[in-house]
């Protein structure tokens, strides 16, 4: 287990001498300022809490941050920390109140609010800033960004398409080789969960059964990869085909097959669609096809052409060509949310429907955000010194758009949405903000099945 104390940022051990005689009590929040996305959804505060914050600090873990502090060149809060683990068993003694997981929030509006419940350590409010705001920004993002991707599918599908049938399998989840640790696969594949059902990010489904109450919240199917293709040799290529269809295919099974090992579209017209095209179709279930380079959008029109030719295609009621049910095609190569949305402008144009294809995304899901994708910040808004609140805030003149709100804060609904007001304002409203967490204790859990369905309801 992490050792808490040092689970900071360096300068955050020198904080504690920085705070203005008789300073009690510091109340911070967080928000997405903006950045890619109009709207934010909320994920990933309660795996946090579970794994990390629930756990007391111990006797060993100052010992080890006094060392090691020291060495670094950082004053060690020896009294500050004694207290925490003599008067609270080692719980943090803090309060977070949160927007309910799943809450599709317009940005630059609080997520989460947290302060200190003894006066006597009114440093621990920042001191925790660097792992609580890693911990909600990035499932945050991962989440925004799936579901903005499957915004994107769904209007494809509305326009090219006879239902939205099948929406949850659109975009599957390849990213757990591309992130930069198995926690970052939990948190990020978790998220994309709420939007989709489709992953190879199995971490992300243990996180899910860990920490959110789940059973088995998403599902892949038997696919190759170019070793397993190419391992049979050029000349045997079609075998190691034949041998998928063996093993995997059925009545409704889904096997998909990278086809772009030497020459796809050979491997679409001669074995796809020739020596094996019997069996694709009389196979009871669905044979996926996966191009594997090339320029996406061409690529994945000219296989679905190709795929057509082979096995013809039907008109649908939009006046759309969707191929056979027993033959599809999944992008996996290069796969970002604006190229999924070019991939299916493509399509439209050449009166292919969406109905036809399934995307594969891994860096660009998982891996290629930063805290500045949606602009995320933690930031002190008011402080209790002698018993008097004040206003905290930055307003640099340099940048606008950094201005920090101030004051004690709640998040109320109003006939435009929500909108964060000073607490003091709150009168008769209901906060949407409701503590989860206090003094080491978790106040709200909340399984998966609600979380997903509170993000949909609210869509």
């Amino acid at each position: 287990m992490t050792n808490p104390i040092l689970n900071v940022d360096s300068y955050k051990a020198s904080h504690y001498l920085q705070y203005p005689p008789g300073a009690e009590i510091v109340s911070s929040y967080v928000e997405s300022r903006g950045g890619e996305y109009t709207h934010s959804v909320f994920f990933g505060l309660q795996m946090f809490l579970k794994n990390y914050l629930s756990h007391p600090i111990t006797a060993a873990d100052m010992a080890e941050a006094a060392d090691v502090l020291a060495a670094h060149g950082l004053p060690f809060n020896q009294a500050g920390w004694r207290h925490i683990l003599n008067a609270h068993g080692g719980h943090l003694p803090l309060e977070i109140e949160a927007v309910a997981e799943g809450t599709r929030m317009p940005v630059s509006n609080v997520l989460l609010q947290v302060r200190n419940t003894d006066p006597i350590v009114p440093w621990l409010t920042s001191y925790v800033e660097t792992a609580l705001l890693r911990a909600v920004w990035y499932p945050t993002t991962i989440a925004s960004r799936s579901y903005e991707c499957r915004e994107i599918i769904r209007a494809a599908l509305e326009d090219t398409a006879d239902s939205t049938d099948g929406l949850e399998f659109k975009l599957h989840d390849f990213g757990a080789r591309g992130v930069s640790s198995r926690e970052s696969a939990e948190a990020g594949g978790a998220a994309h969960l709420l939007s989709f059902m489709g992953t190879d990010t199995i971490n992300g489904i243990t996180a899910l059964r860990r920490d959110y109450g789940a059973d088995m919240p998403g599902f892949s199917i038997p696919a190759a990869e170019h070793s397993t293709i190419t391992c049979w040799g050029r000349d045997r290529e079609g075998a190691a085909y034949a041998n998928m269809l063996d093993q995997f295919a059925g009545p409704q099974k889904t096997v998909a097959v990278v086809s772009d090992s030497y020459d796809l579209f050979d491997a679409i017209e001669r074995l796809w669609g020739g020596e094996l095209r019997d069996r694709v179709i009389n196979s009871g279930g669905t044979v996926v096809v996966r191009p594997d380079s090339g320029n996406p959008a061409d690529i994945v029109c000219e296989s679905i052409r190709r795929l057509m030719d082979r096995f013809g295609y039907r008109e649908n009621s939009k006046g759309y060509l969707v191929l056979p049910d027993y033959i599809r095609v999944i992008q996996g190569d290069g796969i970002s949310p604006a190229e999924i949305q070019r991939i299916l402008a493509v399509m439209k144009i050449h009166r292919l429907s969406a109905d036809n294809v399934a995307f594969g995304m891994g860096g660009e899901l998982l891996q290629n955000v930063n805290r500045d994708t949606m602009q995320f910040a933690m930031k002190a808004s008011a402080i209790r010194v002698d018993g008097a609140w004040s206003d905290v805030y930055k307003d640099p003149v340099t940048d606008r758009g950094k201005r920090s709100k101030r004051g004690r804060l709640a998040l109320v609904k109003t006939d435009d949405g929500v909108e964060t007001i000073r607490a003091e304002a709150l009168g008769e409203q209901a906060n949407l903000l409701e503590p989860v967490f206090r003094d080491g204790a978790l106040l709200v859990d909340r399984g998966f099945a609600e979380i997903r369905d509170r993000l949909h309801d609210s869509s």
